[in-house]
């Protein structure tokens, strides 16, 4: 598993910033705010994105990405839990993995194992199959909603 290390925080921090998403690193030993999950798990609030050093990336990916797929309505109440319907869910799934691949340390493999590892569960057993055998819904909405280009490049933009 990928944790939230300092050249990881370092290039997330510029990632986030495009999309108008701060990031709090917070002390280890005590609770990270907004957190759905509780334990290390990445917390929302507003537009920030709360963290500690043993958060796992892909946990911190994720929930920045809800934040980029949510409607203005939803982003502007965010406290927690950020909800989303099952298109969005695979959205932010999706794009998460092509974020990921911004940062030092991760790729798309390593990515997929740490999804998988996690307990995200889709139809065809891993994230590696579903990314690249069932995920074309997941990308279409993604381009639907300008959040990527036909050249499946994350725009930088937040979904209105």
């Amino acid at each position: 598993m990928q944790y939230c290390s300092k050249p990881n925080i370092e290039q997330l921090n510029k990632i986030l910033a495009v999309y108008h998403l701060s990031l709090e690193l917070i002390s280890t030993h005590k609770d990270i705010p907004g957190s759905f999950w509780g334990d290390s798990e990445a917390g929302l609030i507003g537009n920030t994105l709360f963290i500690r050093k043993d958060t796992p990336i892909h946990s911190a990916l994720h929930e920045a990405c809800h934040y980029i797929c949510m409607d203005g309505q939803r982003r502007s109440n965010l406290h927690t839990n950020a909800g989303g319907d099952y298109d969005e869910e695979n959205g932010v799934c999706y794009l998460q993995i092509l974020l990921g691949e911004k940062l030092p340390s991760i790729d798309r493999n390593i990515m997929f194992n740490d999804m998988d590892e996690w307990g995200y569960s889709f139809r065809l057993g891993s994230t590696q199959k579903w990314f690249h055998s069932d995920a074309d819904d997941a990308q279409k909405w993604l381009i639907e909603k300008g959040i990527l280009d036909a050249a499946n490049k994350p725009t930088g933009k937040l979904r209105e």
